[in-house]
């Protein structure tokens, strides 16, 4: 290996792990709010790339036939609610209205949204942000289905039931966008020469959006009021409840959060990679390393992982490319020893 192929290498281990720290970024929000393992977060991935690729083809994306089934189970789920508990609600019919707007109308609104645009081609930036429009408020609208319910049970059954989010996840993207793979236009096709190394105008679209977010999301946390409720119910869930912040409101803005970083990598990687259906899945996982690195709790050492990980990929694929999935994946074993090793342990009292 000399060093132009070094160079190239560590492009795209940068880029890649680029991709990965913003989904380990959403799994630690997520864990660190509603202690949800959040497995699905690749489907998001998925789900944005392949909406995406519809548009691009001037197709109604099926996703958008998704979002309203999800809306209507939301709005059954809640008037259901209100059926069992009427005397916690004092105006009833006003409540409905406002459950309909959010979970009937928006959805109907973004169906005819896209169905009207279809017959004319859009510049990239509507492009992309009609596909995170669809995608996005299934965030929410999965964890009032899946995890609300159940927002206070043990972390065993809340993993399971991720477990059988990404399935159904799966399912549906398979019934919806078959098994063939779609590639989208990438935002840039210029490149760039330093040096006897090309660095590609998408690859810094990639690290560049990534290095704006993780910027966005520190002064978010920081500075807003919202931020800082997250924050807090993170920390202490039981104690933000009793100073007033709603934990099931801080829940939904988690999974909106996850739903958006995961859509947006879905468009940034789709022009490097083909996207199939299942494809989140092994993507989330390796920002789940990354997130693993830094204990489900740090987001910069979250953020550093995953940028360990996509270079450990890339080198691999370069020295050992049929065994570069089990190297990246072994990187789990040393980090949860040293951790285990490094963390005090006390044991049970003896019945």
């Amino acid at each position: 290996m000399d060093l132009s192929i070094a160079a190239i290498l560590a492009q795209d281990g940068i880029t890649t792990g680029a991709i990965y720290a913003l989904l380990a970024l959403a799994l630690v929000l997520v864990f660190s709010v509603t202690r949800v393992i959040f497995i699905p977060q690749g489907e998001f991935v998925a789900y944005g790339a392949l909406t995406l690729a519809a548009l691009q083809t001037q197709k109604l994306p099926a996703t958008c036939w998704l979002l309203i089934a999800m809306g209507v189970g939301c709005f059954v789920a809640e008037s259901a609610g209100i059926a069992r508990h009427p005397s916690r609600y004092r105006r009833i019919g006003r409540t409905l209205a406002v459950l309909a707007g959010k979970y009937l109308l928006f959805p109907v609104a973004v169906y005819a949204l896209t169905q009207s645009v279809l017959t004319q081609p859009l510049p990239m930036i509507l492009q992309v942000a009609l596909a995170l429009l669809i995608v996005i408020p299934m965030g929410p609208f999965v964890y009032r289905l899946a995890y609300e319910p159940i927002a206070e049970a043990s972390t065993l059954l809340l993993l399971i039931v991720a477990v059988a989010v990404h399935f159904a996840m799966v399912g549906l993207g398979l019934v919806m966008f078959g098994a063939e793979g779609s590639r989208t236009t990438a935002f840039s096709d210029a490149t760039f020469n330093l040096g006897s190394v090309s660095i590609s105008g998408q690859s810094l679209w990639v690290v560049g959006t990534a290095v704006v977010l993780i910027v966005a999301l520190y002064l978010y946390f920081d500075r807003t009021i919202s931020g800082k409720a997250l924050r807090a119910t993170s920390v202490n869930r039981l104690g933000a409840r009793l100073v007033g912040i709603g934990t099931t409101q801080a829940g939904r803005l988690a999974f909106t959060l996850a739903a958006g970083l995961g859509a947006l990598c879905g468009v940034l990687v789709a022009p490097i990679t083909t996207i199939y259906y299942d494809s989140g899945f092994l993507i989330g996982l390796k920002g789940f390393v990354g997130a693993i690195v830094g204990g489900l709790v740090s987001y910069p050492l979250a953020a550093a992982g995953s940028l360990l990980v996509g270079l450990l990929e890339s080198y691999s694929s370069f020295w050992a490319s049929a065994y570069k999935e089990v190297i990246v994946f072994t990187l789990i074993i040393p980090v949860l020893l040293w951790r285990s090793l490094a963390s005090p342990h006390s044991d049970e009292d003896e019945e």
